[in-house]
């Protein structure tokens, strides 16, 4: 269920994910809107809504790519400070453009890292989020323990991921645009086969929503609360960090 590879497996994954997105930075808000037909940004809105950011909140957006969810956070919180962290410098230099010409750079700040081994004390942010970016990571339980130790008791982590549909037809005609068209478009688009064909390939290895929830309450997370979006193709997961805790 979970991307538990040994160490030298791990790095190559590692090396091969970061040099994708280093490669499809330039491309990835246009490609993201074409591959999705835009439904992308209705389920970021969907999450937005459920979250309930309340001005002056704090929020760490992992896997921040070009930073449309921590530009997001930033004008819900409206002074809180938030933070986006992804590895790939190339995606936080495109989303630092963004960042800047929103007038946000006061609120916002970037951090290159890495997001099994996050650079925030414990018990630093009112949210910890990540969208499209739990499914790249070497080891999925490891980022969300992560995450649950730097959000502060009572807040949430969020996580905005694709998922598997269930039912068919719907189930079949989504596996034929995903693993044959996908990449395909990707090719003709961006110019970039072997990145695009990565994404159905990792999503292959991806637990469902069911057992994701499960990974959130191994992780130590409470009030585990899961929403399929699109018939299921993708799902939000948030789940909160218990109170007693120090």
């Amino acid at each position: 269920m979970n991307a538990n590879p040994s160490s030298s497996s791990n790095s190559s994954s590692k090396e091969h994910v970061h040099a994708l997105f280093e490669n499809i930075a330039p491309k990835y808000d246009m490609m993201n809107d074409l591959l999705s037909f835009r439904r992308h940004k209705a389920w970021r809105k969907f999450t937005m809504r459920k979250m309930n950011v309340q001005p002056g909140q704090t929020a760490l957006d992992l896997c921040c790519g070009t930073c449309d969810w921590a530009i997001a956070l930033a004008k819900a919180s409206g002074s809180g400070q938030i933070a986006g962290l992804d590895f790939s410098q190339n995606m936080l230099d495109v989303g630092a453009v963004k960042v800047k010409n929103e007038g946000l750079n006061e609120q916002v700040t970037l951090v290159q890292g890495n997001a099994m081994e996050l650079p925030f004390a414990d018990n630093s942010f009112d949210y910890v989020t990540i969208g499209f970016g739990l499914r790249n990571v070497p080891n999925y339980l490891q980022v969300l323990k992560e995450m649950e130790r730097v959000v502060k008791p009572g807040g949430k982590v969020v996580c905005l991921e694709l998922s598997k549909p269930m039912w068919q037809p719907f189930k079949g005609m989504y596996y034929l645009y995903f693993e044959k068209m996908l990449p395909m478009i990707g090719k003709w688009v961006a110019k970039r086969f072997d990145e695009y064909k990565w994404l159905p390939d990792s999503l292959k290895l991806f637990p469902d929503a069911k057992q994701l929830s499960e990974l959130f309450r191994q992780a130590g997370l409470r009030e585990v609360q899961a929403y399929p979006l699109t018939g299921g193709i993708a799902a939000l997961h948030i789940g909160t960090k218990e109170k007693s805790q120090q």
